[in-house]
């Protein structure tokens, strides 16, 4: 037979290895699908892995602020009325390229190191996008 005692602020349980060995009679609530980036009431979920910590950088007012104003643009096309605080955020990220990375990073090849296929195309791009 199990018995519990209280010492100070804690509370000491003893149980027999009969009652050790007996199936836990309790029942933990099925866990919900972890929240996305927007919560069902619409509403941003600031805490979402999938931001990648960008709230909590050095721009993460900035950051905040331009999505914010993205979530909740009604302009066509959307976000056209943000251009303000994406500018600031952008401003911000190019002063820690070392946190957000930098125009010339792995994502991008610097344009002297273009080769003359790779110009001819992007020239190509630039025409068939004035036409």
């Amino acid at each position: 037979m199990s018995y519990c005692k209280q010492e100070g602020k804690d509370r000491v349980v003893f149980v027999t290895e009969e009652d050790h060995n007996a199936p836990a009679a309790v029942s933990l609530p099925e866990e919900d699908e972890p929240p996305g980036l927007i919560q069902p009431d619409g509403e941003i979920n600031w805490a979402c892995p999938c931001l990648g910590g960008m709230t909590t950088g050095p721009c993460g007012v900035e950051f905040r602020e331009s999505f914010t104003c993205f979530h909740y643009s009604t302009a066509d096309p959307k976000g056209s009325d943000c251009f303000e605080p994406f500018s600031r955020m952008t401003e911000c990220m190019s002063q820690y390229p070392n946190v957000y990375g930098s125009k010339n990073d792995d994502r991008e090849m610097p344009k002297d190191e273009l080769t003359s296929e790779d110009s001819s195309e992007i020239g190509h791009s630039e025409v068939s996008a004035k036409a």
